[in-house]
């Protein structure tokens, strides 16, 4: 049973008895995985805080077949949420992951899906303004999994966003002059696809909420 390596994304850790985590992770080239994280709990040497959400690294596991649960050995962070320059962008790490995670597929490789998830690590790690890349992160998400539906009822301004986000990278993204009334537009236009194509709301949208109060 070898050992097999790879660069992953940190999506969610449930506790797992008194020592251990399940972690789900989205690698790049065989989709997103469940693993025991032995130890987890006690000791932060072989972990550290590579388990945090939508953290970037390297990991190692092994797998068995027949065996829906991987056994994750280590993970080597390459890039953190956490070195966020502003502090408001963490609390939108926990939203980013929950999505990653409904979206993508068990043992189903989808490297698009994978470097979307690893632009916004280096978005926010450089200071992207937050709630134009989560519109931006939104509508691409909706776009990779075939649900996308233009609205004609959005605003030129919505639309204009919409066009500079097919083109242009998240870091390009500081350059898009859009107002704080166009991304409130977006965000309800985007969030109820999304609530209609997942058939629920995300927990993480009830956290922003409670944000902005």
């Amino acid at each position: 049973m070898p050992l097999h390596t790879t660069d992953a994304l940190i999506l969610r850790t449930y506790k797992l008895g008194e020592s251990d985590r399940i972690v789900v992770f989205l690698t790049r080239d065989r989709g997103k995985k469940r693993g025991v994280a032995k130890n987890a709990r006690q000791s932060r040497r072989r972990f550290g805080g590579g388990l945090e959400p939508l953290t970037y690294g390297r990991v190692g596991y092994m797998e068995r077949e027949h065996r829906d649960l991987v056994s994750l050995h280590y993970v080597e962070p390459l890039r953190s949420p956490l070195s966020a320059v502003d502090g408001e962008s963490l609390g939108y790490v926990g939203y980013f992951a929950e999505l990653i995670d409904e979206w993508a597929q068990e043992a189903d490789p989808n490297e698009t899906l994978f470097r979307l998830g690893t632009s916004m690590v280096e978005a926010i790690g450089v200071g992207v303004p937050i709630e134009p890349l989560a519109r931006y992160f939104e509508y691409w998400m909706l776009r990779l999994g075939g649900v996308y539906e233009p609205d004609e009822r959005l605003s030129d301004e919505a639309k204009a966003f919409l066009a500079a986000a097919r083109i242009c990278s998240p870091l390009m993204l500081r350059d898009v002059a859009v107002s704080r009334g166009t991304l409130r537009e977006l965000e309800g236009a985007h969030r109820a696809l999304i609530a209609m194509h997942l058939e629920k709301d995300l927990k993480s949208v009830r956290v922003l909420r409670e944000m902005r109060r």
